[in-house]
């Protein structure tokens, strides 16, 4: 006979959560807001997998969001826990992002001025999700700053993951058919 799992703990109910390496910390503390801030990115790709046209994205966002549980694990884990645990995101993974972006890059071709986002729906989405990514990467390179990022491979990755997000945008725009990109224009405005 299964047994139903309870899906609630009432454990976080004081406002702490528990971090690998120390009791217990407030849910605010620097280290929840980033792995929190990794899984909105994580969720924000997912919907944009939703949408994709280009028959390789959904396969590259897949990989990516497993990637990021990683560094989610690694994001919960103190630098002291990491020595006994180990880290789960590897140096590989960023030359893995650096040739996707390579690839992607070269399929697309990217305007020497600022693009305003909205061409297509999966772009769009795949925007949203840099800037979450960028939040991401604030957050991140706040713990690293303050010697508790345990995996400075997490930053790295963040770093390379919005470039490979941009890419990507114009790679949907250009699925969806569109073929000259929305631009920024700099005009004075009174």
């Amino acid at each position: 006979m299964t047994r139903k799992a309870t899906l609630y703990t009432r454990v976080g109910d004081d406002g702490y959560t528990g971090v690998l390496g120390r009791e217990r910390v407030a849910k605010y503390d620097l280290m929840p807001v980033a792995y929190g801030t990794v899984d909105e990115l994580s969720a924000q790709l997912a919907l944009a997998r939703t949408a994709a046209r280009h028959p390789d994205t959904n396969g590259m966002l897949l990989e990516v969001q497993r990637d990021l549980y990683a560094a989610m694990a690694d994001l919960a884990t103190t630098p002291e826990a990491a020595g006994k645990v180990g880290v789960r995101l590897y140096e590989p993974r960023i030359a893995w992002l650096e040739a996707l972006i390579d690839q992607v890059g070269q399929q697309v071709e990217i305007p020497p001025a600022f693009i305003i986002s909205g061409d297509s729906y999966a772009g769009a989405l795949l925007d949203v999700a840099r800037t979450v990514n960028r939040r991401a990467e604030r957050h991140v390179a706040r713990l690293h700053h303050e010697a508790m990022l345990c995996n400075p491979v997490v930053l790295r990755y963040l770093n390379r993951l919005s470039s490979l997000l941009f890419v990507l945008s114009r790679l949907e725009d250009k699925a969806a058919g569109v073929e000259e990109f929305t631009l920024a224009k700099w005009e004075k405005r009174e």
